[in-house]
């Protein structure tokens, strides 16, 4: 199971150190201990307050691609059956599904709460503003 420190879990989730320490000790987060005795919080829980409050990260990859459209955020769902999966990321405020081959969640080892960068690379993207702005 993933498991975030409290500097990691601040960094996903765009707030301070101090306000992952309040919500833990007002219980909003759980908090365990890891091997090293840090304190940890579960990623599937993180994933949940995530979807909750929604603000977007840094890219942590490190790589370099031609998609500019990248979003950094943590697994919060996903459907598998023997061929295909259906992977739910929430990525700050924007929740991003990808469908891919079983086999790729397995080799990337995708689980909810797992740390995660989508890249969108399309030929045609739509944008829209409302009426007011034209």
């Amino acid at each position: 199971m993933a498991q975030f420190r409290i500097s990691e879990a601040a960094s996903l989730l765009g707030v301070s150190d101090d306000t992952i320490r309040r919500w833990v000790g007002s219980g909003v987060l759980a908090s365990a201990r890891d091997d090293t005795g840090r304190q940890v919080i579960d990623g599937a829980e993180l994933a949940a307050r995530a979807k909750s409050i929604a603000v977007a990260p840094d890219d942590p990859s490190g790589v370099g691609s031609s998609a500019r459209n990248r979003f950094v955020g943590l697994v919060t769902d996903i459907v598998l059956d023997t061929v295909m999966a259906q992977v739910e990321i929430q990525c700050g405020p924007h929740r991003i599904v990808s469908l891919m081959s079983s086999e790729a969640v397995r080799d990337l080892r995708l689980e909810v709460g797992s740390l995660a960068v989508a890249s969108v690379k399309a030929t045609m993207v739509v944008v829209e503003v409302p009426r007011e702005h034209k």
